[in-house]
């Protein structure tokens, strides 16, 4: 087999339905399996795929453990030369599959490749590529900054705004995609258990160059990504805080826990100074009608400023 496709599934039946309908659709000339594992979700996912996809292997887990967790154990079912791991909640666009099949086997000490990611609507998802987090650059970290200067290092996604068509190295690819050769993958030791969700790519990345390898973008290849479609979506507490427990939890092993401890004080000064302004700016939200967006910024870097100071954790025992 040229290529095991994993799929980690936690409640999201209809975008894994979508998601298999554009790998077949694709008509990839790579010999591929599909792995789907279930994070104990039992949202019906292993029925789905039973009745219209009965060549994909299920594997149902009886709790959620963690997508990085996930994604070892379904490794361990597999059997292609090459992985690829897709998060359910993506489609691919044309031969995406063979243009990063394709590209991994000529890139030299190709680690891990990723490609474009796509809104609903076209555009570009920034974050599918990006630098290695610092405390300035999670500081700095806002879409108005982003916007004003894209190609800037400390982002490190100016590969998505280069003329070239051709692959480029990159810091950082999205978990959401990501393809590597499964000899790579064990040699550095698989998905680091040590994060619940988010940061397990940062951490993969990093054991990639750390190890001699060198991570690509390839631009002609991608996706739709309707998980990071948006500004709209309103994560929960528990995602806000677990995003950043995931970053210091990689500085204090990266970079050693005095720089840990200094990001998730810049965290608590950065959230102090938006709420400061939020309730500042509050009288502008009503007039213009957007109180329920003002509601949920205020919310999010509460969450984060609790979070900073220690009273707000996610729970989950790694």
């Amino acid at each position: 087999m040229e290529l095991s496709i994993i799929i980690v599934n936690w409640n999201s039946k209809d975008y894994l339905q979508k998601c298999m309908a554009s790998i077949l659709s694709s008509k990839s000339k790579v010999r591929y399996e599909i792995v789907v594992i279930d994070n104990g979700s039992f949202d019906g996912s292993g029925e789905m795929l039973k009745q219209y996809y009965p060549h994909v292997r299920f594997i149902q887990n009886d709790k959620n453990v963690g997508f990085a967790k996930a994604n070892n154990i379904a490794f361990k079912d597999s059997s292609g030369n090459h992985i690829l791991f897709l998060n359910p909640d993506t489609e691919i666009i044309d031969s995406a599959i063979d243009i990063l099949f394709e590209q991994i086997q000529k890139l030299p000490q190709a680690g891990a490749i990723g490609c474009k990611h796509l809104n609903a609507g076209g555009s570009v998802q920034t974050d599918c590529i990006q630098s290695f987090p610092t405390i300035l650059n999670q500081l700095l970290n806002s879409e108005f900054l982003r916007g004003l200067f894209p190609t800037a290092q400390l982002w490190g996604m100016a590969s998505l705004f280069g003329a070239t068509k051709g692959a480029t190295e990159v810091e950082v690819i999205s978990g959401a995609c990501i393809m590597m050769k499964r000899s790579i993958f064990e040699r550095i030791g698989q998905f680091s258990m040590d994060y619940f969700m988010y940061a397990e790519d940062l951490d993969l990345c990093y054991k990639l160059r750390q190890a001699g390898y060198r991570n690509y973008y390839v631009p002609n290849a991608a996706i739709f990504h309707f998980g990071g479609t948006s500004t709209q979506q309103r994560p929960s507490d528990f995602a806000i805080v677990m995003m950043r427990a995931s970053v210091w939890r990689f500085l204090q092993k990266t970079r050693g826990k005095m720089y840990g401890w200094g990001y998730r004080c810049s965290m608590l000064i950065s959230a102090i100074g938006r709420i400061l302004c939020l309730l500042a700016l509050s009288p502008l939200f009503l007039t213009r009608g957007s109180f329920s967006a003002w509601v949920a910024s205020l919310r999010k870097w509460w969450a984060i400023s609790s979070w900073s100071i220690g009273l707000k954790e996610t729970g989950v025992k790694l």
